[in-house]
């Protein structure tokens, strides 16, 4: 599939829809997507996506298009970005195996494994607050510790919005005269923040990782929430089972999960349908951006 921005003339980029629809836009960044290398060397691109989800590079090129033909449609965008260092718990530079050899990605660290010093931290200084923490996580029954390949480390192309959706956000704001709304996640290395909403264990001493009650009642002031992102297994999945948690109207209704928009981690594809067939009980709508363009388009 080839990127082209569609555009229909009968469609003027004009605020005269009354309907406030809000696009929430996970995690859409090149890390996750997957580039082939041709395609990244027409553009003299060298680096790799550290993290691809199979599907994803199609999907972001589906939103791109999307937007192209309906942004005018659309009176906000927020769009979160997956932010980290390099040391980070979640990575492999943060582990090493008792015999101080290397972790590798997408090992899952238990507080048990931990405890009997399979996997150490590669600083030992603050061994009690790793292992609180990973009591806290296990307690909620949400996720274990997984150590992901290095991904999205802050100034780094793989941290960046795919080309496609960077340019269809870019003519949104243009043509609407509206700013996007941004929101980093992640940034604090001692806890993994899969949810925009809030860290899978808040630190009580940094505000960023606790509920984010300003972007809660910024999507809730929409009367249409559209959904999409990377990835459906994962980041897409944490951000909106808070967002349900948390939703102060409970009109989940109008949350819409673009599924043509979002795919899951290899080895997590029953995960995200369990997470999408969740959604959908709960009240959520579940559509494509093909239905939701049609739909609009014919109005």
């Amino acid at each position: 599939m080839q990127f082209q921005f569609h555009q229909d003339e009968a469609v003027k980029r004009t605020k005269t829809v009354s309907i406030k629809r809000h696009l929430f836009l996970i995690d859409p960044q090149n890390d996750f997507c997957d580039i082939a290398p041709t395609v990244l060397a027409s553009q003299g691109i060298t680096s790799r996506p550290a993290l691809p989800v199979t599907g994803a590079h199609q999907d972001m090129l589906r939103l791109a298009n999307w937007l192209g033909q309906i942004g005018s449609h659309l009176h906000a965008i927020t769009t979160t970005l997956d932010s980290h260092h390099e040391f980070d718990i979640a990575h492999p530079a943060f582990w090493k195996k008792a015999d101080g050899s290397a972790v590798s990605p997408f090992t899952v660290i238990s507080k048990a494994d931990f405890e009997a010093g399979v996997y150490q931290m590669a600083q030992a200084a603050s061994r009690q607050r790793v292992s609180d923490y990973l009591a806290q996580l296990e307690a909620q029954n949400r996720y274990q510790l997984m150590v992901w390949p290095t991904h999205c480390v802050m100034g780094t192309w793989g941290h960046q919005v795919h080309f496609a959706v960077l340019k269809a956000l870019e003519q949104w704001q243009h043509d609407s005269q509206e700013k996007l709304a941004w929101v980093g996640k992640g940034k604090n290395a001692w806890t993994e923040h899969y949810s925009a909403i809030q860290a899978e264990v808040p630190d009580p001493l940094d505000p960023e990782t606790q509920l984010n009650l300003d972007l809660i009642k910024q999507l809730d002031a929409a009367d249409e929430i559209y959904v999409a992102g990377q990835a459906s297994s994962h980041c897409v999945k944490a951000s909106l089972e808070h967002l349900v948690e948390f939703l102060p109207s409970r009109q989940y209704s109008k949350i819409i999960l673009l599924t043509d928009c979002m795919s899951a981690v290899t080895g997590f594809e029953k995960t995200a349908q369990a997470f999408l067939d969740n959604m959908q009980e709960k009240g959520l709508q579940l559509k494509t951006t093909t239905q939701i363009a049609k739909a609009w388009l014919a109005k």
